[in-house]
């Protein structure tokens, strides 16, 4: 695709994506002394997936490479509002986890096994117990439970502006409403980032574009196995405080948490929304979430949904991330392909990802997901995906 004039400027990274992880993974190239670094964001920043998400930081996994990648995240989190001087609303009230079925509490057991083998203090609950967590369930038809109080609910938009801000003042530059139109390829390396305000010089392309890095990707003829799909989530109208952890129906993907403010904030995943762009609001979402939500926390019906909205879970065939580099280009890194988890992992991630780019430092992560494993067969399925 022809563009028009060339930037005089050449950047030696380009990342495609403002959102939580090309913001974070500029700001952790900066930290390490890279910052000749530009972000094409098409939108404006917290227009996308990062600005449409629960907010919720977890570390209750099946696999133990995600339970310590999320350690550490909730490290990161916990010191975000200092290092950034924003303040973020990181609240660690826990995430209960709740099962139907004997087989979901097998799984579920031997998942808090590992969390706890990995210093995450997850327990497993009898109903009773869950109860006392959350006094209000309906514990009938549940089998079991997990706890962990160290997981939490965070405000997503002061983390992209943390971020942002703190790019600016390292000289990363951020051109918001700049879509990428294409590339120019010499060889097996981009070269060029096109734009309609013009092309722009870089050494090495990282596309961060989630739910739209198939189409970033498809660019340079390179084939992407994610996939978008629609997922919504509600606010009701405040209520008195009485829930404190995000509280998870894992066999049904519903979740929900209460604001500081007395907000129910939640979601439901919809198991017959096909793949799509779309990010209209519908009823049949409300219908869904009320289903399930009300008969398992009685005290919902009745309660006024304030306003609904629409996000991207950026979906892969085992849903893992896809990290590294392309067969077909020497300079076309991935970073996508989280499902809806990469708000929660982008502050260890992208530091891995700097870590890769500035020091070729090979962490074992980029070997569990590398892009080719979907042609190789060697992909493993996560368990606990909520949605």
């Amino acid at each position: 695709m022809a563009a028009s004039k060339s930037t005089s400027r050449k950047f030696r990274i380009g990342i495609v994506g403002g959102g939580v992880m090309g913001l974070s993974i500029a700001y952790n190239l900066a930290r390490r002394g890279v910052r000749d670094v530009v972000i094409f964001e098409k939108g404006y920043l917290n227009s996308g997936a990062s600005g449409r998400c629960g907010g919720g930081i977890r570390q209750q996994w099946s696999s133990e490479d995600n339970i310590r990648l999320m350690k550490q995240s909730v490290a990161i989190f916990k010191n975000f509002t200092t290092e950034m001087g924003i303040n973020v609303w990181f609240r660690q009230g826990g995430y209960l986890m709740l099962v139907r079925t004997a087989e979901e509490l097998a799984a579920l057991e031997k998942s808090v096994a590992l969390q706890r083998e990995s210093g995450v203090p997850t327990r497993l609950l009898t109903p009773a117990e869950a109860l006392k967590i959350v006094p209000h369930l309906n514990t009938e038809g549940i089998a079991g439970a997990s706890f962990n109080p160290t997981d939490g609910v965070i405000f997503p938009w002061p983390i992209l502006w943390g971020y942002a801000d703190a790019c600016r003042k390292m000289g990363v530059v951020i051109r918001t409403f700049t879509e990428v139109l294409g590339f120019k390829v010499k060889g097996r390396r981009i070269v060029k980032v096109q734009t309609a305000s013009g092309d722009v010089e870089v050494d090495q392309v990282i596309n961060a574009g989630g739910a739209w890095s198939p189409r970033v990707a498809r660019l340079v003829d390179v084939d992407l196995p994610n996939q978008p799909y629609r997922h919504e989530i509600l606010v009701t109208e405040p209520l008195r405080p009485f829930i404190n952890p995000m509280v998870v129906l894992l066999g049904e993907g519903l979740y929900f948490s209460q604001s500081m403010r007395g907000e129910i904030v939640g979601g439901i995943g919809d198991k017959e929304e096909s793949p799509s762009m779309d990010l209209s609001s519908s009823f049949r979402f409300l219908q869904l979430f009320s289903r399930f939500a009300v008969p398992l926390l009685p005290r919902l019906a009745g309660v006024k949904v304030m306003r609904q909205w629409a996000g991207f879970y950026d979906v892969t065939p085992d849903a893992g991330p896809i990290l590294g580099d392309v067969d077909e280009l020497d300079n076309f890194f991935q970073c996508n392909g989280f499902m809806g988890h990469g708000f929660m992992m982008s502050p260890i991630i992208s530091s891995l990802v700097a870590d890769r780019i500035v020091d070729e430092d090979d962490s074992p992560i980029f070997s569990r997901y590398p892009p080719k494993r979907f042609k190789d067969g060697t992909a493993k399925k996560e368990g606990m995906i909520i949605g």
